[in-house]
């Protein structure tokens, strides 16, 4: 469990661009939309119609020579036993959950440190889900679980009905290894809850009529005493409807504690509100955009996503900043810098442990460890010794030690997870993965591709040492370009069994709207200047053409959710430029989106097309609005789940609908469950990944 805060962030033309050349005509208005009623998600009409297409395309894809194998393969990596469990840390113990084939929608487990670095750990099954499933018959798949601080003996699990973000909240005696009778307990919602103490929660849900924002988020905190009518707890706070939710969180720094509310009013800002004694929320004086990292020996951490001059001492964007906390709550605006990242530099995570920070960097797109110690009023600073050229992430860390668990890989290194002790600077390499494809004839490079603006975006090409330059490798190239996520290195079985070990070439882009170079990089993307990424996207597609890596022909193009959106938008841009196109569990229909379950949030990303100005410019990339009936297109698989609430399936299935009517040939993949996932289980995943490689081979070629 780390003291930092959830930060709310799970898609080549400046303001005023000209819309792409493909465009021949406004979209017709939502009047002219004979699809909507593919919207009705589980409409008798609508799911007869996924079924009509799942089994037309799937009878193709499924008949494919390389498909058997690599679904075989595929639960063979996903059911390994030599998966590395990562876990969390609570009270000397440390918790896991695990699936594979017997535990099919898996078991949450703990053992002990000591029993942890050994070979085979002794588990002991805490909560078995797939029994729960049976005995509750219901589909549950587990979204995790929320435990009292510090003593960690009660705790909200969180039961998904086939994988969607709404859940029921149980309340769990951790000891006991037992639901509680007459718990905590909340039906199927969005909620967001906190622990204040053993009788009470901070809460939001669906308590009604108005008590949800236009995202379907809570827009009320209350305070629930235990064994009263949640109808009756008192109402703490309330946001506007337009808001993106309201979200309650209690922040521990040893002893003391502090009830925060969120209130994100959109998807990149927000008020950061404490409760006082008297539960009235004092809002804090921070930026909108402020990140809020974590408390530490009374000092508060807070990351800066734009210039920012508090008092008299300025800031620049994507700083780290810190601050006596109850100096802040006083009135205080004496921050200390604790990093400044360069140009080639930013700030990826912030980690705490009992008395250490550590801030995971990305230099170049390769990580980079500090760790920072307060004492005796003074930050002292120092760079972790760990593998360079590659991707690392900081999990497990507690607020009642130094330790932590630091996953190291890149493309052709297996994930190896070092156990480290902040308090001594000892690390050791305690488990890795196994090698599922042979990479000792393969190589990593790295590109960097000239926009037309003159930035240099940077790109990862993973292929063989002795690939032949001759445009005819079968590629696939992976973007997202979105919300500030970065597209590190990192080692997938999958893609090596799947696609590198028969001579694919796989391509990672980090194109602008992600964070690989801190806010900025992100902010270059947004709203109206959303062709930027789709431009760079295009442009590293370009280069991989001219260095004659691959041809159109041979190249495909993968992304989902809002990698959906850039894939869908960039192949009715350039449909020129690729033979397949992977469009999973996609944004599509820019028009309605924000209308469509969770959509109203991604306003602060995309803009908002009920304002004519701002729909000016969304349509001149909308996927759905710019297909065209004379236009020849690749042949796209799109892919979705039924019981996604956050990107509406009405998208994937409108699209390709609407593709079916102007006389376009495309395949469609809807899994009945599985959430944004788009799978709900090992052996779905499985399935799902067999599906899109054994697509590809069709489509891009290579060998059969």
């Amino acid at each position: 469990m780390t003291k930092h805060l959830f930060l709310f962030a799970a898609l080549l033309c400046l303001a005023g661009c000209q819309p792409p050349a493909s465009i021949k005509s406004d979209p017709p208005s939502n009047a002219e939309d004979p699809f909507l009623w593919l919207e009705d998600v589980e409409g008798e009409a609508a799911i007869d119609w996924v079924k009509e297409r799942n089994q037309r395309s799937l009878a193709v894809i499924e008949s494919h020579p390389k498909f058997a194998p690599l679904y075989e393969n595929n639960k063979a990596i996903y059911n390994s036993q030599d998966r590395i469990p990562y876990v969390t840390q609570m009270n000397g113990y440390l918790y896991n959950f695990w699936r594979d084939e017997t535990h099919v929608r898996g078991i949450y487990r703990r053992t002990t440190m000591a029993s942890y670095k050994q070979a085979e750990p002794e588990w002991e099954t805490v909560l078995d889900v797939d029994a729960l499933a049976e005995a509750d018959g219901e589909n549950w798949v587990y979204k995790g679980m929320s435990c009292r601080y510090p003593a960690y003996d009660r705790c909200l699990v969180n039961l998904s009905r086939g994988g969607a973000d709404a859940t029921v909240v149980k309340e769990f005696d951790l000891n006991q290894q037992a639901f509680v009778e007459d718990g905590f307990y909340l039906p199927e919602s969005k909620s967001a809850l906190a622990w204040v103490d053993m009788d009470t929660l901070m809460v939001g849900t669906d308590f009604g009529p108005d008590s949800l924002t236009d995202s379907g988020y809570p827009k009320i905190t209350k305070l629930w005493q235990r064994g009263t009518n949640l109808a009756a707890a008192k109402t703490v706070f309330t946001g506007e409807q337009a808001d993106v939710g309201v979200y309650p969180a209690v922040l521990h720094d040893g002893d003391e504690s502090y009830r925060f509310i969120i209130q994100a009013d959109t998807f990149y800002t927000r008020n950061w509100f404490v409760l006082n004694a008297q539960d009235q929320p004092q809002l804090l004086a921070l930026p909108k955009d402020i990140g809020f990292s974590g408390l530490i020996n009374g000092q508060a951490i807070f990351e800066l996503k734009s210039d920012w001059q508090p008092k008299d001492h300025p800031f620049t964007q994507g700083s780290l900043l810190a601050i006596d906390f109850s100096d802040f709550l006083a009135g205080d605006q004496n921050f200390t810098l604790l990093m400044e990242p360069d140009d080639k530099t930013s700030i990826s995570a912030v980690t705490t442990t009992q008395s250490k920070v550590l801030i995971n960097t990305l230099q170049d797109v390769s990580s980079v460890i500090y760790q920072k110690s307060y004492q005796a009023g003074q930050w002292q600073s120092q760079r972790l010794d760990l593998p360079q050229f590659g991707s690392m992430s900081v999990s497990g860390s507690s607020d009642q030690n130094d330790e932590v668990f630091i996953n190291y890989s890149n493309f052709l290194t297996p994930s190896t997870l070092y156990h480290y002790n902040a308090q001594t600077g000892d690390s050791e390499a305690i488990k890795s993965l196994p090698a599922w494809f042979d990479a000792a004839d393969l190589t990593v490079e790295q590109y960097f591709m000239t926009a037309d603006d003159g930035v240099q975006v940077p790109y990862y090409v993973v292929k063989r040492k002795d690939l032949v330059l001759d445009g005819n490798n079968p590629t696939l190239l992976y973007g997202y370009g979105g919300f500030e996520v970065s597209m590190r290195p990192n080692y997938s079985a999958t893609v090596g069994t799947n696609w590198l070990q028969d001579g694919g070439v796989y391509v990672v882009a980090n194109i602008r709207g992600g964070g690989e170079y801190g806010p900025d990089w992100h902010q270059a993307a947004l709203k109206e200047n959303r062709h930027v990424a789709f431009n760079d996207f295009i442009g590293v597609a370009e280069d991989l053409i001219a260095r004659n890596i691959t041809s159109p022909a041979h190249l495909g193009i993968y992304g989902g959710s809002n990698g959906g959106l850039l894939v869908g938008a960039v192949f009715t841009m350039r449909p020129d430029l690729f033979n397949a196109v992977i469009c999973a569990v996609p944004l599509l229909d820019m028009k309605r989106y924000n209308q469509l379950l969770a959509g109203a949030s991604w306003m602060g990303e995309y803009g908002n097309p009920d304002i004519p100005e701002e729909w000016a410019y969304i349509k001149t990339y909308s996927p759905y609005h710019n297909l065209q009936a004379d236009q020849q297109y690749p042949k796209v698989f799109f892919t979705t789940s039924t019981r996604d609430d956050r990107v509406h399936p009405g998208h994937a299935r409108k699209m390709a609908a609407r593709m079916e009517a102007m006389g376009h040939a495309y395949y469609y993949y809807e899994n009945i469950e599985g959430g944004h996932g788009g799978a709900s289980n090992n052996n779905q995943s499985a399935y799902l990944r067999a599906l899109m490689y054994s697509y590809l081979w069709l489509q891009l070629g290579g060998d059969q």
